[in-house]
């Protein structure tokens, strides 16, 4: 029996892994083991591990609230002891934060095949670029989300026949993920959509700095749509986020049309984009799933710069007078026709299939695929 093993670290991952989870874990002929860790065992973030549906193996506290250098050793050393009891056949990880790097070098550093999801992205302002590429180097089988990036981690020298393009699991979610209807979704939220409705996520962008001055922007250019109701999600724990945090109290207490949320879940993160004008922000969500709802994004910053993009995201600097310029964009502009680059056909299931039938032997010694 193949003992898989997987880490999430929080809200954004493990929503983009749920479905592939799932299969994981009810599959009779594997043995998976779900580890949890980051901001899911956080009070500032919402103790989010209360959302997961899986059996949850352990809770690995690495002290999220602190630096992110500090947090990164912890996950090397207590990933370390975990890996060293369990010993899975393969490891599945997701994305580009600094705690999953921690939880790859532990790996790593014990031998255990690493199965990566989303190496190839390219996102220019901020250290996840770095610590992607870096955990594609430390991986042995790939999954991506275009033929781009498969390209890329080619390109990075990794053997072709480790690299997988089924598309992103998140764009998969948008299709098959039952949305709660929009009463439903009212009371649960707590929320009335108004005539005009925004979905508001700004993280701290960690290669540019000034993350406070950078979202005092978008709130002055939302503070310029009187009549629109926005729903507002926190920040991750990227360094930059208490400035986030604090004027988000502020804003909140001085508009009546905006209500701020720790974190929404999955279905109802995606139900709000059902019913949303558009997505507001620099989270990867406005870039991936976003398209397929037909919404356009209004992209700030360069947090995102460098990622394949649809026809809906409208670009923007972090100033207030370009995000208006942005959104009215936004509001003037129909994309219910676009095409979404990183839509697939049953990702979740091919990737499922490959996890439990690619032959592990030998895959632990890689060979760099020079491009001839």
């Amino acid at each position: 029996m193949r003992k898989i093993c997987a880490v999430t670290s929080s809200r954004a991952d493990y929503g983009i892994m749920s479905r592939l989870l799932r299969m994981l874990s009810e599959d009779a002929e594997i043995d998976f083991r779900l580890l949890v860790t980051g901001t899911h065992l956080s009070d500032k973030f919402g103790l989010t591990y209360s959302e997961i549906k899986e059996p949850i193996e352990e809770k690995i506290d690495i002290g999220i609230d602190g630096p992110p250098s500090h947090a990164l050793a912890k996950a090397v050393e207590k990933f370390s002891d975990a890996f060293l009891r369990l010993r899975p056949d393969i490891l599945l990880l997701l994305g580009d934060r600094y705690e999953i790097m921690g939880v790859a070098q532990a790996a790593m550093l014990n031998n255990i095949p690493i199965a990566h999801l989303y190496g190839g992205d390219t996102t220019e302002g901020a250290i996840d670029e770095a610590v992607r590429h870096s955990i594609t180097k430390m991986s042995h089988l790939h999954f991506v989300s275009c033929d781009a990036y498969r390209r890329r981690v080619i390109q990075l020298g990794e053997s072709p026949e480790r690299v997988f393009n089924f598309g992103a699991l998140g764009v998969e979610n948008a299709k098959k993920v039952p949305l709660l209807e929009k009463k439903e979704l009212e009371k649960s939220l707590g929320f009335s959509f108004g005539r005009r409705n925004l979905l508001v996520t700004f993280h701290p962008a960690t290669l540019e700095g000034n993350a406070g001055g950078q979202f005092a922007e978008l709130l002055a250019a939302l503070d310029s749509f009187e009549n629109c109701k926005i729903i507002l999600t926190c920040p991750n724990s990227d360094e930059g986020n208490e400035e986030i945090f604090s004027l988000i109290s502020d804003f909140e207490k001085g508009s009546k049309n905006v209500k701020v949320y720790g974190s929404l879940g999955l279905k109802r993160y995606l139900s709000c984009m059902r019913y949303v004008d558009a997505v507001v922000g620099n989270s990867s969500s406005g870039i991936y799933e976003a398209p397929s709802f037909g919404i356009p994004t209004v992209n700030i910053g360069g947090r995102q710069r460098g990622r394949i993009q649809a026809e809906s995201i409208i670009n923007c600097r972090p100033d207030r007078r370009e995000i208006v310029k942005a959104l009215q964009k936004a509001y003037k502009s129909d994309f219910s026709g676009v095409k979404n680059p990183y839509e697939g056909e049953n990702t979740a299931l091919n990737i499922f299939r490959t996890l439990k039938s690619f032959k592990l032997d030998g895959i632990i010694n890689k060979k760099f695929y020079d491009i001839s």
